[in-house]
């Protein structure tokens, strides 16, 4: 009788098998992911209804999603600590990471933190806007407590899906699709982040080239090396740009028109964001160059595969962007497949300016520009291998 109580009574109690145990693990996983995509959504969503209806109220759909993201992340997160804390699979409480007596994955804690931060940037973030109204700036100081949570949520779902391809919950096709997923949702958060900067008229500016070398490096690179796909920098790549063309064809599809003065640009639609950047193209050479390094091993290991991945990430990057943005601002490309002219808010004056390059004159691109670009995209390949490798071994 005592005995047939104690098997019923544990209600946290974790799977009892390996195979239900992958189960369990690739379900937190796969609701940690779309809460990541509900945030990228969100955010677009948001940005989409700034340019084009305005401001009006804190409960806006699209920061309904964001927070939707937020909420997913954090209450998947808490009941994955409880049950790890209270279960009793020995083995499953050793692949976690203890906090202040509670136990549970690395991923989960990452998560959590980053729902936590969210909910926190809200009520200020509603204030901000009713203080000062629209913003400036994406990155204004609310958004960016808001950004560090997502950023935070969305990591923390790379790490449960690292979890799970490591072990080999599910096989590894799963854990790997599922990472080189999570790893564009961060490509896309970084590249919304940065939106200011790298417009298709900005793109022959030497800036664009210096940032853009600092960053994506790092995540393909971690990404090609961490996750088990044939391709991971290409999936990773890809799954960037399909999130980001996916709401630049759908947001166009419903009618809103501007609330707010002054309007200059009578948009009848939700304003689409620009075309994606052409990631996929140095993203196949990483994988390329990585898979002839796989086997051998090269003297001074990592410190001489990175500049052979940046030389290759600007090499590409460069030609490939540069050209494609002259496509972008003429009027050749002003259709709803590259929304070319159609990302502009309704509060901008059009005009020629929109078939031109900014800051060319300001920031031309130079050879020590390029020399400047090449060194940060050594240095992001760097970090970026030095991630993966541990990313490859996360198993907690």
């Amino acid at each position: 009788m005592v005995d047939r109580m104690d098997s019923t009574v544990a209600p946290l109690e974790a799977p009892s098998t390996p195979a239900a145990r992958g189960a369990g693990d690739r379900l937190h996983a796969l609701v940690a992911l779309c809460g990541s995509t509900s945030i990228v959504v969100g955010v677009l969503w948001d940005i989409s209804w700034h340019s084009t209806i305005g401001r009006d109220t804190f409960w806006t759909p699209a920061h309904l999603a964001i927070y939707l993201g937020g909420v997913l992340a954090g209450v998947s997160s808490l009941w994955l600590i409880l049950k790890t804390t209270f279960g009793r699979a020995g083995e499953v409480r050793a692949r976690s990471v203890g906090v202040w007596g509670f136990r549970g994955p690395l991923g989960a804690w990452v998560s959590g933190w980053g729902a936590l931060a969210m909910l926190i940037s809200a009520p200020f973030d509603d204030w901000w806007h009713n203080a000062y109204g629209l913003d400036v700036m994406i990155l204004s100081p609310p958004h960016t407590v808001l950004a560090a949570g997502m950023m935070a949520v969305s990591v923390g779902a790379l790490l449960l899906s690292l979890r799970v391809q490591n072990v080999g919950a599910g096989g590894p096709a799963w854990g790997g699709l599922a990472t080189a997923y999570c790893a564009g949702i961060l490509v896309a958060q970084a590249a919304i982040f940065l939106t200011e900067h790298s417009l298709p008229n900005q793109q022959h500016a030497s800036f664009f080239y210096q940032f853009s070398a600092a960053v994506y490096p790092l995540y393909l690179c971690a990404a090609a090396r961490a996750c088990r796909l044939r391709r991971p920098a290409a999936a990773t790549a890809l799954a960037y740009a399909g999130l980001i063309l996916a709401m630049m064809w759908i947001l166009p599809l419903f009618p809103a028109r501007p609330l707010l003065a002054p309007i200059y640009n009578q948009v009848d639609h939700m304003v689409p964001p620009s075309f994606p950047l052409l990631l996929v193209v140095p993203a196949a050479a990483i994988d390329l160059l990585l898979s002839f390094t796989r086997g051998a091993r090269p003297r001074g290991g990592d410190w001489t595969v990175a500049p052979l991945l940046a030389a290759a990430f600007l090499g590409l990057f460069l030609p490939v962007q540069w050209f494609f943005s002259q496509f972008l601002i003429s009027p050749a490309a002003d259709n709803w497949l590259f929304a070319g002219g159609h990302f502009f808010p309704y509060d901008e004056r059009l005009g020629d300016w929109i078939h031109e390059f900014w800051r060319t004159r300001i920031d031309p691109l130079t050879f020590s520009g390029l020399g400047i670009a090449l060194l940060l995209a050594v240095g992001s390949a760097r970090l970026g291998l030095w991630m993966g490798n541990w990313m490859a071994r996360v198993q907690r």
